[in-house]
């Protein structure tokens, strides 16, 4: 199986926030499965799928090597008054970077690969990496989180390496 393309931003279905998902079916499993390979092949902690242009609110973030953890409709419920800052990219936007600076622990409600509503703690990378799946879900890539003087210049960097 190979997965679609990821899109280049400045592709407007980036900046579009994704559409719920109603029920988890076998579609959206094999949506899923898409992206998992699609992750591996970056090789990334975490996607969303509007990273591949499917407009639905689905993400997967990695288990530290031992699975993935599949959300359907994630949102945070809480979120520590603690922060880190971890170096964010993306292959929507390849050959730069940036540092971040997001909660370090989240509690995420979802539907998992089962439709099953669950409510999951995530802490550290994990954590970094379903915020991050989150923004994209929402419309926005970590370079939204940037101040203007910084995403500009990344933005002109990207330019420059495409």
């Amino acid at each position: 199986m190979t997965h679609r393309p990821f899109l280049r931003w400045p592709d407007r279905r980036l900046t579009t926030p994704a559409a719920p998902v109603d029920t988890v079916t076998d579609e959206t499993r094999a949506i899923w499965a898409e992206m998992v390979e699609a992750m591996r092949a970056m090789p990334g902690v975490g996607l969303a799928a509007p990273q591949l242009g499917i407009p639905q609110r689905l993400a997967i973030v990695d288990d530290d090597g031992k699975g993935v953890t599949y959300l359907a409709n994630p949102r945070i419920l809480h979120a520590s008054g603690q922060f880190r800052e971890h170096v964010e990219a993306s292959p929507n936007l390849p050959g730069v970077s940036a540092v971040v600076k997001r909660p370090r622990a989240v509690t995420v409600a979802y539907l998992d690969e089962t439709g099953t509503q669950q409510e999951t703690d995530f802490v550290m990378l994990r954590a970094t990496s379903v915020q991050h799946q989150i923004d994209h879900l929402d419309g926005k890539l970590y370079i939204h989180r940037l101040s203007k003087l910084k995403r500009d210049m990344l933005l002109k960097k990207a330019a420059r390496i495409v």
